[in-house]
């Protein structure tokens, strides 16, 4: 009976920590977005964390034939690469990042991770 209930109980825990690890650490998608930085902040009430905003233009939804644009909102893990970005607002930049199904609050508001400047114009 014992060792039953041991098995049932080690089989959840391990269940519970591969849904953890899937939902806040596996890495779902990584590429590299590109468009002009908007704002890059650190912020937070307990964690804080570096977050920014590019702004990407393209032909999109709106009126046929117009420009549109589109935000991608996105947090930055490495504090080198905030301060590349905080001295730079408004150039261009192509950011590589990483994409989470879950967000921690240590590690940013979104679940985009930018790890890496790969260009700036």
């Amino acid at each position: 009976m014992k060792k039953s209930w041991w098995i049932v109980l080690g089989t959840v825990i391990l269940l519970i920590g591969v849904l953890v690890w899937y939902k806040f650490f596996f890495v779902f998608g990584e590429g590299v977005k590109s468009g002009y930085l908007n704002y890059a902040i650190k912020k937070g009430y307990v964690f804080k964390t570096y977050e920014g905003k590019i702004i990407q233009e393209g032909f999109g939804k709106g009126n046929t034939g117009t420009i549109t644009s589109y935000e991608f909102e996105f947090s930055v893990s490495d504090p080198e690469v905030f301060k590349q970005l905080e001295a730079n607002s408004g150039k261009s930049f192509d950011l590589h990042y990483k994409e989470y199904k879950g967000t921690l609050p240590w590690r940013g508001n979104t679940k985009y991770i930018v790890d890496k400047v790969v260009n700036m114009k």
